[in-house]
């Protein structure tokens, strides 16, 4: 019995294909616009999707199970079960503002403060949780720049050099989460297909 698995394109794509190979199974490379791709082999069935439609795919049963970050959990609401950390995609959320607002110096965050972020869950959750009423913005991109241009003291975003938030003089001022790389599955599929699923995860993490 084979395996439709969602992979998520972008950052994370080419470790799992090499995670996926390890494992026995080939994400094939080259394939145009084709979204939907079959292992050669004929273990599984791969589905390429944005990062953020990886649970959804997982959670209605159009995939057994997926590759996500772990970052992308925290802003949905998904009934997926998370088997494993396969770490790898390792990258930080953070709070960052102007270098110049010496906040990270430890002066204190205002209160009424313009936040912007595409991780608007995470954002409010960090601030509720230390009593400080601010305003979110939601951004879907292009987060660096708010602080520069006005729209925004501070950002919360996702962090792995920080060699663009150095580029735009901003610095960290807190670190929310780490998040990597995580492997969830339909919770009645896992059930189904528990030998199969089982047997591809131990494989993915022999080479974590």
């Amino acid at each position: 019995m084979s395996l439709t698995i969602a992979v998520p394109k972008g950052t994370l794509l080419e470790e799992s294909r090499r995670r996926l190979a390890n494992a026995g199974l080939s994400l094939p490379h080259d394939v145009g616009r084709k979204l939907i791709l079959d292992d050669p082999g004929g273990g599984a069935r791969f589905l390429l999707l944005r990062p953020s439609d990886v649970p959804t795919y997982v959670e209605f049963g159009a995939a057994d199970c997926g590759i996500v970050g772990a970052d992308v959990l925290w802003e949905t609401e998904r009934s997926v079960s998370e088997l494993a950390d396969l770490n790898f995609g390792y990258c930080r959320l953070v709070v960052a503002g102007p270098r110049s607002a010496g906040f990270h110096q430890g002066r204190p965050l205002p209160t009424f403060c313009r936040v912007a972020s595409k991780f608007v869950r995470s954002a409010e959750g960090y601030f509720a949780e230390r009593d400080l009423p601010v305003q979110i913005i939601p951004l879907h991109g292009s987060v660096e720049i708010s602080p520069v241009v006005g729209l925004a003291d501070l950002i919360v975003d996702l962090v792995a050099t920080g060699r663009t938030l150095a580029e735009h003089d901003l610095v960290i001022v807190d670190e929310i989460a780490p998040s990597t790389a995580r492997f969830v599955v339909n919770p009645v599929r896992f059930r189904a297909k528990y030998e199969e699923v089982t047997a591809l995860l131990e494989r993915l993490q022999c080479d974590a």
